[in-house]
């Protein structure tokens, strides 16, 4: 009985291994395709105050500590009026009132409260010019909203969406602050930043017209410029880039840069020293499955790119996707937004890695100047545990897709070709994301002494099967011999998600269970690191990886 049990057991095994899935990467070391830009080292969030809150303050930290190079993070409401509460898609600092005379008064206490939590870890602002001060607001009742998920999403465009009633003021008082700035932190920290003004001109967020916003444009720039004329100023972060409207708006305020009469100058164009639009997916819940749509992110990106290179005043300028995510709203969770449920999983981490790669094969396409793409996810302070938010950690716990950026950290130098059997061609991903079997692809850097391999098993429906076996063949590695680290994320490694359903998906976790959590959140390794050999400048590797995980492998060399 015993013997025919084990047989069964072996029999089982073989039909399983017969049907589990196989497919190849080839990376080839000595045939460099661009520079491994972090482009990746760009974050963001609507809700400002959550940066010096506890939480904010630890997941910003472990931000800095992502690679040598620095971390730009963008938020809304620098300039919206109120005392600093906090609260999901609302922010404010009272930069900006007036006496009972109409006389400015400035107060950077809060703004520098946010900018002193980014500069102390060595994050550089992104920072926004934005949004409209009460005290300045041509429609200013009512102002401050209490919008909620589930309710509607226009709720939120209250009296900071609409024009100044004085453009000399809303001028005055980005130079005052700018100059603030400068004082604050120096002439050469504040040189290494971004500014930009406001968001989405296009859609909802401004109240004003077309013209309206150029106006806007011009003075804001006008006053960084006096303030610091070193300052680096860029616009104007549409929404939808590859529809009709966005490429429009995107067009036109470009053109305005341009050739147009500047509305405080007089003269011919404004100060543009970097292009920024915005880039989203489009996820959908087909037979209570989520199934994502990285296409319509590709193409937004893509249509950015070819207007920028279609302006010899632009085609050099750096390009930032002010925001670049898998749908548009973080602060809605998945218990309102069901199609919002792959944020907390493997799904996220792995859509992350290959978007990015196909982000940096855009940018090679059109030989655009690509400096970063704004991960428009940070954490949400005070919200229940794995709420389903767009965030990289929930309530201090890093999620599986902060360990992709860990990942991403540990590359640089110059990315080399990969090619696969399994490898969906951008163009495909462009023209239909990735529907039919899933994409095993890989992005590869290099530098003098280390080499590193990307490797992941995407799908767009979030589901689960057997893992792939892959096999990576590595040529034209300069050394002998390697140590070889393996980075995993799935279902059992750098995943706190998986470790909280599995504790009962606690809402009030003991302490000794946050413990675990945070360990679990942190990125892990697969087995231990290995001394191989290479022959005739190739190594052979095989890895077993699952749908939707992601993996690592890490070489280093004397």
């Amino acid at each position: 009985m015993k013997k025919l049990f084990c047989t069964a057991l072996l029999l089982a095994s073989f039909i399983e291994a017969k049907a589990q899935k196989k497919a190849s990467l080839q990376v080839d070391f000595g045939k460099k395709i661009g520079a491994m830009k972090p482009v990746w080292s760009w974050f963001g969030a609507d809700e400002p105050n959550y940066a010096y809150m506890k939480d904010g303050r630890k997941l910003l930290s472990e931000l800095s500590r992502l690679s040598k190079n620095p971390v730009y993070f963008r938020t809304h409401n620098l300039m919206t009026s109120g005392d600093g509460t906090a609260a999901l898609k609302w922010g404010s600092t009272n930069i900006y009132t007036e006496d009972k005379n109409g006389r400015p008064v400035y107060d950077f206490t809060i703004v520098d409260r946010i900018f002193d939590t980014y500069v102390k870890r060595g994050i550089k602002p992104l920072a926004q010019i934005g949004f409209m001060p009460e005290a300045l607001s041509t429609h200013p009742q009512p102002y401050r909203h209490y919008w909620k998920p589930g309710h509607p999403y226009n709720e939120i465009i209250t009296g900071w969406a609409y024009p100044p009633k004085s453009y000399e003021k809303w001028g005055n008082l980005v130079y005052e602050w700018v100059k603030h700035c400068v004082k604050r932190y120096g002439q050469k920290e504040v040189e290494s930043w971004y500014w930009e003004v406001w968001n989405e001109p296009n859609g909802d967020y401004w109240k004003g017209t077309v013209p309206e916003f150029y106006k806007l444009y011009d003075y804001a720039a006008d006053g960084v410029k006096r303030a610091l004329p070193t300052a680096k100023i860029g616009g104007c972060n549409v929404a939808g880039t590859g529809g009709a409207g966005g490429t429009k708006f995107l067009r036109g305020f470009l053109q305005h840069c341009i050739s147009d009469t500047n509305y405080v100058t007089g003269k011919i164009g404004s100060p543009l020293d970097a292009v920024l639009f915005h880039a989203k997916g489009s996820p959908r819940l087909i037979n209570g499955v989520v199934r994502m749509n990285m296409g319509t992110q590709l193409r937004d990106i893509e249509a950015g790119f070819k207007i920028v290179r279609s302006y010899p005043q632009t085609q050099n300028l750096p390009v930032i996707v002010g925001e670049s995510d898998p749908e548009g709203c973080a602060a809605c969770g998945m218990q309102t937004n069901p199609e919002n449920a792959y944020r907390n999983g493997t799904m996220f981490s792995s859509y992350t890695a290959a978007s990015f790669a196909r982000e940096y094969l855009l940018a090679d396409q059109y030989g655009v100047n690509f400096k970063g793409a704004v991960s428009w996810s940070f954490e949400f302070e005070n919200q229940p545990w794995f709420y389903g938010f767009r965030d990289l950690a929930t309530n201090g716990v890093d999620k599986p897709v902060l360990n992709v950026f860990r990942m991403f950290g540990k590359m640089s130098g110059n990315r080399v070709e990969v090619t696969g059997t399994n490898f969906y061609p951008l163009k495909t991903v462009r023209d239909s994301s990735i529907r039919n079997g899933t994409d095993i692809g890989g992005l590869a850097s290099t530098t003098k002494n280390t080499a590193a391999v990307l490797v992941w098993n995407y799908h767009d429906d979030d589901v689960q099967e057997a893992a792939t076996i892959i096999h990576i063949n590595l040529k034209n590695l300069p050394v002998k011999t390697v140590s070889l680290t393996r980075f995993l994320i799935d279902q059992s490694h750098s995943n706190s998600y998986n470790l909280w359903k599995k504790m009962g998906s606690p809402q009030q976790p003991t302490s000794a269970q946050i413990a675990q959590l945070e360990k679990a959140g942190m990125l892990q390794t697969a087995g231990k690191t290995e001394n191989l050999m290479v022959k005739n400048g190739q190594l052979n590797l095989t890895i077993n990886l699952e749908r939707q995980g992601v993996e690592l492998l890490k070489l280093d060399w004397k």
